[in-house]
């Protein structure tokens, strides 16, 4: 069977969303996409709760969901990574367990991308007025400022880095995470550096937060922005050579 849509959804310690994200996820895209030619990849990053148990039951009655990961923790990007390597579809795309912009944005992202000429679409908060609707203040200013520093340091031109979600067209997604290195937060940065090394064509597409977990957040701004520079650094130094090719 042939899969046009992969969703890959990182987890760490997600027993209290998992299994309603399940059912949330399979009942949208049967909705949107029919009852086959799509799969949903849950990515566990060692977590020490029952999240990967809890998906591994529900892909046993369902099995366009896959359980994927590994007992140790060692990050959000090392979660992704293994699931977008393990994808099957035409096209990948990555969110969060928590679904923080929703359902309808996937097959808006896919939609998106697949109806034009890039190979990467990434969301982006900083697009529309009500982007950021729903923060505080004090996060709003934060997290552009967050970003803006990012984005200056690394060299990008795109509005929000740092959004949880993105899709890929298969050939780059497999291509750019193969070679990714950086198992942290600044996953999305590298993996949107080899993009620009490799000549891809990376869109932009409005979104917003839906669903706030501000206090189950695990990003601390300031002290992930200091190691964000640091990686940065790191990156560039990692894939500097590629660009000489």
């Amino acid at each position: 069977m042939d899969i046009k849509l992969s969703v890959c959804i990182p987890m760490y310690n997600e027993e209290k969303i998992a299994s309603d994200t399940a059912r949330t996820l399979t009942d949208f895209m049967t909705k949107r996409f029919g009852a086959e030619g799509w799969e949903i990849i849950f990515s566990n990053d060692g977590s020490k709760d029952s999240c990967a148990s809890v998906i591994s039951d529900f892909s046993k009655t369902d099995g366009r969901v896959r359980l994927v990961g590994y007992k140790d923790n060692r990050g959000k990007g090392s979660a992704v990574r293994t699931a977008v390597l393990a994808a099957e579809g035409d096209y990948i795309l990555y969110t969060d367990c928590d679904l923080a912009y929703g359902c309808d944005v996937i097959a808006d992202m896919y939609e998106a991308l697949a109806g034009s000429e890039y190979d990467i679409m990434i969301g982006s908060r900083n697009i529309s007025a009500d982007g950021y609707e729903g923060y505080t203040a004090l996060r709003r200013i934060m997290s552009k400022t967050y970003i803006k520093v990012i984005s200056i340091a690394a060299g990008f031109r795109y509005t929000d880095s740092q959004c949880g979600i993105k899709c890929f067209k298969k050939d780059a997604a497999h291509k750019i995470f193969r070679e990714c290195t950086v198992d942290g937060f600044a996953f999305d940065l590298e993996a949107l550096i080899l993009a620009d090394i490799y000549k891809y064509k990376v869109g932009e597409k409005a979104v917003k937060i839906i669903n706030h977990r501000e206090s189950e957040s695990k990003v601390n701004p300031i002290k992930d922005a200091l190691k964000m520079l640091r990686d940065v650094s790191r990156i560039k130094k990692i894939h500097k050579s590629k660009k000489l090719k």
